[in-house]
């Protein structure tokens, strides 16, 4: 073989070689998505390798979702974040590090899917809860994490109150009276919702959980129906936990490109049948329609309706010397 050609076959290996990039992106999600996320980061690697020749690794970082936020705030290099609240992710937006009209960027206001808060129970529901109002009676122990940290506790939180002003005679007053009897029968505050599942079901603590629904329908399926059931309240909250690119580390980190791909391919009909399959609700509308029969029928309310947004709720809730901070009193019973 003559230098020349040689010379030219070394190229094109070496062209070959460096065409296909590796590629890593930091998913900061919040605690109940590890499984879900395992199983889309994997079937959008493929997708993508076999679109652009790319191989992409997504990294997963999970925990309670306001501390998740505070994370990135605080300089954690996330090119996503899936979080429980559209608060956080505002939250995130203040900084800069995320664009103020995010929401609008994704359909469904950026949330892929949704979720609901209900309870799980031990076998045979032996306290006989059927509804918010059997959590504040005598006797019962309720499981639910800080919502001062965790994304699911306040809506958990958000859930109670929302129903407690649904009631006759509903008001302000009646649903902070409500709360408070609640949070007195809670002997443990998690940091965040799995932290709360594993009280419930590793450590036997408590008679109930207030759960994401995918999370009690996963403890079923690891525990199985033997061990724990589901009851679905009256009404609850519809959970819209959403999604978002870190704008200003995508742009200097070079990944915009695969982390807005990563996010648009949980609206696909592959990224809806994953997130189904955790027991999450698809938002696209054939796949809702097609697993509609898979999770309980119950009123569902959102968050404007229960406390005038996230904005307000966050304020009037969950910021320092709110009525959260007011009507949690540990050890007061």
């Amino acid at each position: 073989m003559s230098r020349t050609l040689l010379a030219m076959v070394l190229l094109a290996g070496a062209a070959s070689a460096t065409s296909a990039a590796d590629i890593t992106l930091l998913n900061v999600s919040y605690d109940p998505t590890r499984e879900l996320y395992q199983d889309v980061n994997a079937a959008f690697a493929r997708q993508w390798k076999a679109k652009t020749g790319d191989s992409v690794k997504v990294k997963q970082s999970h925990g309670g979702s306001g501390k998740q936020a505070r994370s990135v705030i605080d300089g954690l290099e996330a090119d996503v974040v899936t979080l429980a609240l559209a608060s956080d992710v505002d939250a995130i937006s203040e900084r800069t590090l995320v664009a103020h009209e995010w929401q609008k960027r994704l359909p469904h206001n950026s949330a892929p899917f949704t979720s609901t808060i209900v309870f799980l129970v031990r076998k045979g529901n032996p306290k006989g809860i059927k509804d918010w109002g059997d959590l504040v009676k005598p006797g019962v122990s309720v499981i639910t994490p800080n919502p001062k940290t965790s994304g699911g506790a306040r809506w958990n939180y958000l859930a109670a109150w929302g129903y407690a002003l649904r009631q006759p005679g509903g008001s302000e007053a009646r649903a902070r009276d409500f709360i408070g009897k609640l949070y007195r029968n809670v002997p443990v505050l998690d940091s965040g919702a799995r932290g709360a599942t594993t009280t419930f079901v590793e450590r036997g603590i408590g008679d109930v959980l207030l759960a994401w629904e995918n999370e009690a329908f996963l403890a079923i399926k690891e525990l199985g129906p033997d061990k724990v059931e589901i009851v679905a309240p009256s009404v609850s909250i519809l959970a819209e936990p959403p999604v978002s690119v870190v704008d200003k580390v995508v742009d200097k980190r070079g990944t915009r490109k695969v982390a807005e791909a990563y996010l648009q391919y949980l609206y696909s009909d592959e990224g809806q049948e994953i997130a189904a399959k955790h027991y999450y609700r698809p938002t696209v509308d054939k796949f809702a329609k097609k697993y509609a029969g898979q999770f309980p029928k119950l009123k569902l309310f959102n968050i404007d309706e229960a406390a005038g947004g996230w904005t307000r709720a966050q304020k009037t809730h969950f910021a320092d010397g709110g009525i959260f901070d007011q009507i949690y009193q540990p050890g007061r019973k």
